[in-house]
C-alpha cells in the first residue's frame, strides 16, 4: 500500500503536468508521460483530484487545472505573490530595452514564469510565458539561478538531472558548467538560443533575504538584436533591476 506521502507526491507531479500544458489541457497519457506515472495510476489520481475540484476534464477528454486550486491559489496570493513589485521593474526592462520581460520563480529544481511585460519590437521570441516551467540550468533563467546556487547544491543537481534527453547536446553537464562559470564571471546569464534556435535570452537572479537565488529577470527577443554591445548594456541593466527587486522584496517581512 502506498504511504500518504507517495501519493501526495505523485499527486503534485500530475498538477504540475497539467500546468505545464496550460491552456490547451492534456491528455491522460501525456499527463502521466510528464509525471513519471503509469498511466492507470495517473487515471486514478486525476479522478480523485477531479472529485475535489482540483482538476476538471474538458468535453474531448482532457485534463485541466480545476477551480478549487484558482481559489486556493487566491487565499495564498498576498503570502507568496512577488508578481505586484516585479511590474514595475519588468515595465522598465522592456521600455528600456524593446524587449519581452519576465519575472520567474525557483521551485524546487524548475523555473516556473510568472509574469511577462510585451517590448515594443514587434518580433518577439516565443519560448517564455506565463505558467511554462525549465529546469535548473536550461533556458536563462535557469541558467543564472543555477550559477548562483552553492557549489554543492549545484553539483548535487547536476550529478542526477538528465537535460541531454530532453533538451539536447548543447546541455550535457560540461556545457552547462562552461555557461555556469561565465554567468559566475558577468553575473548575469545568455542563453544564446538552445532552446528555440534564434530565440535569445538574458537573466539575473533575484535574491530572497537569506541570500539564495529565489527569482529571475529575463529578457527574450531575436538573436540579431542581441549583439555583444547590447549584451553588455542588457546585462548591466539586468542587475541594476535584479538588485532592485531584491532590495523591495528583502524590507519586507520574507513569506515566500
Amino acid at each position: 500500500m502506498e504511504s500518504p506521502a507517495h501519493v501526495v507526491g505523485r499527486a503534485g507531479g500530475l498538477l504540475r503536468a497539467l500546468a505545464a500544458h496550460e491552456p490547451e489541457g492534456a491528455t491522460t497519457t501525456a499527463a502521466a508521460s510528464y509525471a513519471a506515472l503509469p498511466r492507470p495510476t495517473a487515471h486514478r489520481l486525476l479522478g480523485d483530484l477531479a472529485a475535489e475540484g482540483l482538476v476538471e476534464r474538458a468535453a474531448d477528454g482532457r485534463w485541466l487545472l480545476g477551480p478549487e486550486l484558482w481559489l486556493l491559489g487566491r487565499s495564498a496570493a498576498s503570502r507568496y505573490d512577488a508578481v505586484g513589485l516585479a511590474r514595475p521593474v519588468l515595465a522598465r526592462l522592456s521600455d528600456a530595452t524593446g524587449e519581452s520581460a519576465f519575472l520567474s520563480v525557483r521551485r524546487g529544481d524548475e523555473t516556473v514564469c510568472l509574469v511577462q511585460h510585451d517590448g515594443s519590437f514587434p518580433i518577439r521570441s516565443h519560448v517564455l510565458h506565463e505558467g511554462i516551467r525549465f529546469p535548473l540550468g536550461v533556458a536563462s533563467a535557469g541558467l543564472v539561478l543555477l550559477a548562483h546556487l552553492s557549489g554543492p547544491e549545484r553539483a548535487s543537481y547536476l550529478d542526477s538531472a538528465d537535460l541531454v534527453g530532453r533538451w539536447g547536446p548543447a546541455h550535457a553537464r560540461d556545457a552547462v558548467e562552461r555557461r555556469v562559470r561565465a554567468t559566475r564571471r558577468t553575473g548575469y546569464a545568455v542563453n544564446p538560443g538552445l532552446v528555440v534556435e534564434g530565440s535569445w535570452g538574458m537573466a539575473a537572479a533575484v535574491f530572497d533575504e537569506a541570500g539564495a537565488p529565489a527569482w529571475a529577470l529575463s529578457l527574450t527577443g531575436v538573436a540579431s538584436r542581441f549583439g555583444a554591445a547590447r549584451r553588455r548594456e542588457h546585462g548591466e541593466l539586468l542587475l541594476r533591476e535584479a538588485h532592485e527587486l531584491t532590495r523591495l522584496l528583502t524590507r519586507r517581512p520574507q513569506r515566500g
